[in-house]
C-alpha cells in the first residue's frame, strides 16, 4: 500500500496502525520483538537480545569463552587451574605455597565468568538498572572474599581491613589510572559527565570520613579505659548510617535522577549495540546459570585462598597489609578492571568510570558495613578501627583522584600519575611491619576463645562479649 507522504498525521493514523500490527502478526512469531515485551509489562534490552531461546551447552561454552572482550578472552586461557586447585586443595593439603598460588589464579578466570555472566544479564536490562547490576555481580567476589575471611574469626581482622581500603585503593588508583591510560593513548583527551565523578567523589569523601574517624578516635584516646567497645561501637553506629546513605545513593541513581543517569548511558547506545551485533549472547538462562556458576568457583577459591594465609603471612613473612592492600584485591577485582579497561580503550568513559567509581562506592558503603555488621552477628569483633597508615592512604587516595576528575576531561598523563601513586603505596606496604597482637585480641594462630574478645591494646585488659 502506497502513502503520499509520510507526516506525522499519517504515521500515528489507526489505519496505519492497524496495517502494521496485522503485517507483524503475519510473521515470524519465534521471539517477541521489544515493543511488545515492553506493552507485556517488561522487555530485554535490543542490546541483550539472544535470537534464542533456552540452555544450548555448546553455544554456552563458546560464548563465555569468547567473553566480552580480548583480554576477558585471554583470561579464560586460565580456567584449567581451576580444577587443578579443587584437585590439590583435597588430594595433597600439606602443599601449602601451591595450595595459595594456585586458588589465587583460579581466583581470576572464575571472577571473570562471574563479571562476564553479570554484563550479559545486565544488557537484557535498561541501562541504569543494568549497571547498578553488573557492578554489584563484580563487587560480589569481594563480599564473598570478605564474608569468608570474617567467618574465620578475629585472627583474620587485620587483613580484612587491608583488603577493604585494598579495594578501594586499586579502583581509586589502579584501574581509574588504566583507564585514563587506556583511552589516553588512543586520543587526546576523554571527557566525560560530570554527573558520574562528583556524585561518586562526594560519596567517596562522606565514605572516607567514616571510614577514619574510628581510627583517629581510637589513636586519640589509646590511654582512655574501655576505648576498645567504645571504638567497636562507633563502628557499629558508623556501619549503619553507611548502609543508609548507600540506599539513598541507589534511589538516587536509580529512581530520582533516573533520567539523568539514563540519558549519560544511552548517549554512546548505538556505538555500543553496533559493537555488541558482532558477538554472540547468551539467553537469560545461560546467563543465569553463568552467575550460579562464577559464584560457586569463586566462593570454593575464596576458601581455599583463605585458607593458605596463615602459612603465606607466617612461613612466607608476607606482610598483612601488603597481603591486603595489593595482592588480594588484584584478583578479587581482575574481571571489573578488565571490563572497564576496555570500555576506555573503545571510547566509552562513561561507562567506564560508572563501574569504577561504582564499585568503589558499593566497597565503601555496601559491603564494608555489611562486613561489621556479619561479624557483630557472628561474635567477630570486627571495627574500622584501621591503621594510622591505611587511614591516611585512603583519604589521600581520595583527594587525588577528585583533583584529576576536576575538569570532565582524562589524558595518558593522568592515568600515569594514579598508576605511580598506586605503586608508590605498594612499596610502602611491603614493608608495613604486622601487629604482633591482633586487633581482634589474640596472636595470629591463636584459636582459643577469639569470639569473645573484642581487642587487646596496649596497657588495656580484653573484654569478653
Amino acid at each position: 500500500m502506497e502513502h503520499p507522504q509520510h507526516t506525522l498525521t499519517s504515521f500515528h493514523s489507526p489505519q496505519l496502525s492497524l496495517e502494521s500490527r496485522e503485517k507483524r502478526d503475519d510473521g515470524a512469531r519465534d521471539l517477541p520483538t521489544h515493543n511488545e515485551e515492553k506493552k507485556r509489562g517488561w522487555h530485554i534490552h535490543p542490546a541483550g537480545e539472544s535470537g534464542r531461546r533456552g540452555f544450548h551447552p555448546l553455544k554456552f561454552v563458546l560464548i563465555c569463552f569468547r567473553s566480552s572482550c580480548t583480554l576477558s578472552k585471554a583470561v579464560n586461557v586460565l580456567w584449567p587451574v581451576v580444577p587443578f586447585a579443587f584437585a590439590l586443595h583435597f588430594a595433597k593439603p600439606d602443599y601449602h605455597l601451591l595450595n595459595f598460588i594456585l586458588p589465587y589464579i583460579a581466583m581470576v578466570p572464575s571472577a571473570n565468568l562471574l563479571g562476564f555472566a553479570g554484563g550479559e544479564l545486565a544488557n537484557k536490562l535498561p541501562r541504569v538498572i543494568g549497571v547498578m547490576l553488573e557492578t554489584t555481580l563484580g563487587s560480589l567476589v569481594e563480599l564473598i572474599l570478605l564474608i569468608v575471611l570474617v567467618r574465620r574469626g578475629s585472627k583474620n581482622v587485620p587483613v580484612i581491613k587491608a583488603a577493604i581500603l585494598g579495594s578501594i585503593l586499586a579502583n581509586l588508583l589502579l584501574c581509574l589510572g588504566l583507564c585514563f591510560f587506556a583511552g589516553g593513548i588512543r586520543r587526546e583527551e576523554q571527557e566525560f559527565h560530570q554527573a558520574i565523578s562528583e556524585v561518586a567523589n562526594g560519596l567517596m569523601l562522606v565514605a572516607g570520613m567514616g571510614l577514619v574517624l574510628p581510627a583517629i578516635f581510637s589513636s586519640a584516646k589509646s590511654t582512655t579505659d574501655n576505648v576498645v567497645n567504645k571504638v567497636l561501637k562507633i563502628s557499629r553506629g558508623t556501619s549503619v548510617i553507611l548502609l543508609a546513605a548507600y540506599l539513598v545513593y541507589v534511589w538516587f541513581q536509580m529512581h530520582s535522577h533516573h533520567s539523568m543517569y539514563n540519558d549519560i548511558f544511552e548517549s554512546h547506545k548505538d556505538e555500543v549495540e553496533h559493537k555488541d551485533r558482532k558477538k554472540g549472547r547468551l539467553t537469560a538462562s545461560e546467563a543465569l546459570v553463568a552467575v550460579v556458576m562464577g559464584i560457586i568457583c569463586v566462593t570454593f577459591m575464596a576458601i581455599f585462598l583463605v585458607d593458605g594465609i596463615d602459612f603465606i603471612v607466617e612461613e612466607r613473612h608476607i606482610k598483612d597489609a601488603f597481603l591486603g592492600l595489593i595482592l588480594v584485591p588484584l584478583v578479587e577485582k581482575a574481571a571489573e578492571h578488565i571490563t572497564a579497561v576496555d570500555e576506555a580503550w573503545d571510547g566509552h568513559i562513561n561507562f567506564a568510570l560508572s563501574h569504577v567509581l561504582g564499585s568503589s562506592v558499593q566497597t565503601a558503603l555496601l559491603n564494608t558495613p555489611l562486613i561489621v555488621l556479619i561479624g557483630w552477628g557472628i561474635g567477630v569483633p570486627m571495627d574500622l578501627n584501621f591503621e594510622i597508615f591505611d587511614a591516611a592512604v585512603l583519604i589521600l587516595a581520595i583527594i587525588v583522584v577528585g583533583n584529576l576528575m576536576r575538569d570532565g576531561k582524562s589524558n595518558y598523563l593522568e592515568g600515569l600519575l594514579c598508576i605511580f601513586v598506586y605503586l608508590i603505596i605498594a612499596i610502602s606496604a611491603f614493608y608495613y611491619p604486622n601487629q604482633e597482637i591482633q586487633r581482634g585480641g589474640i596472636p595470629r594462630g591463636d584459636e582459643g576463645e577469639r569470639n569473645s574478645i573484642f581487642q587487646v591494646g596496649p596497657g588495656m585488659s580484653s573484654t569478653t562479649h
